[in-house]
């Protein structure tokens, strides 16, 4: 990543919104006429380290019940999150996905990061869980993942049945809890500027550009926006 502009993305890839996030930036990207001098580096951020999957819950009971609210009502929030994704290009099917605890995903993608594959494996596990209704807390769906972006079965294998990278996670998420971050995606651009949510691609292109023209490095993180809609934290979606 040296001499690049670096963007550092904490996401979890049970948040619809990182996905939504993901598609804007790369809209931004591509019409950023120093995209080739841009590395993206993706950060664990877990929505909920202790979740535990109910047996066939859908994602409209598992709504209903967080939020005490009636089934319509999460009907509606996640068409409202379906519609949203649509104008990004992305086709959303709640109605398939499976509740999972993201844990062993976010280990896979250090991995992958070690092969600078994050952001193709990053890609299938949104879409694993939020298109195709995969379970993504599933060791073998995992390790056809990886496989499909190109890491080797011995050490997709070897990462899933021990505990590496259990700790590159942790901190992550500890970074995250240090600079401010309470939801996700959260976008930090050469360490010195931040966007919270799936904001408009123009923001992202703003900063990519005032990124650039700064050049330089400073530990400071100056948010860049001033709504944190569009985002999912440890209560849920915006």
């Amino acid at each position: 990543m040296d001499n690049k502009l670096k963007i550092q993305i904490w996401s979890d890839v049970m948040c619809p919104f990182c996905y939504i996030g993901k598609r804007k930036l790369e809209d931004a990207l591509s019409q950023f006429e120093n995209k080739d001098a841009v590395a993206i580096e993706w950060k664990s951020f877990q929505l909920d380290t202790n979740f535990v999957a109910t047996p066939g819950e859908t994602v409209i009971d598992h709504l209903a019940e967080k939020y005490k609210k009636d089934t319509d009502w999460a009907e509606t929030m996640v068409e409202n999150v379906t519609q949203n994704a649509k104008a990004s290009g992305l086709d959303f099917h709640f109605e398939k996905a499976i509740l999972a605890n993201s844990f062993h995903a976010h280990r896979l993608l250090h991995l992958a990061k070690k092969h600078h594959l994050s952001n193709e494996l990053e890609e299938l596990l949104f879409k694993a869980y939020l298109t195709d209704g995969k379970n993504v807390n599933d060791l073998s769906t995992l390790t056809n993942l990886g496989l499909e972006v190109g890491l080797k079965k011995e050490e997709i294998e070897s990462v899933l049945n021990s505990d590496t990278y259990t700790k590159e996670v942790i901190q992550d998420q500890e970074e995250a809890q240090a600079i401010g971050v309470t939801g996700v995606p959260f976008f930090v651009f050469d360490n010195k500027y931040a966007v919270s949510g799936a904001q408009h691609p123009e923001t992202f292109l703003k900063t990519l550009e005032k990124a650039w023209e700064d050049g330089g490095f400073d530990s400071k993180v100056v948010l860049q926006n001033a709504t944190d809609g569009n985002s999912c934290g440890i209560d849920g979606c915006d």
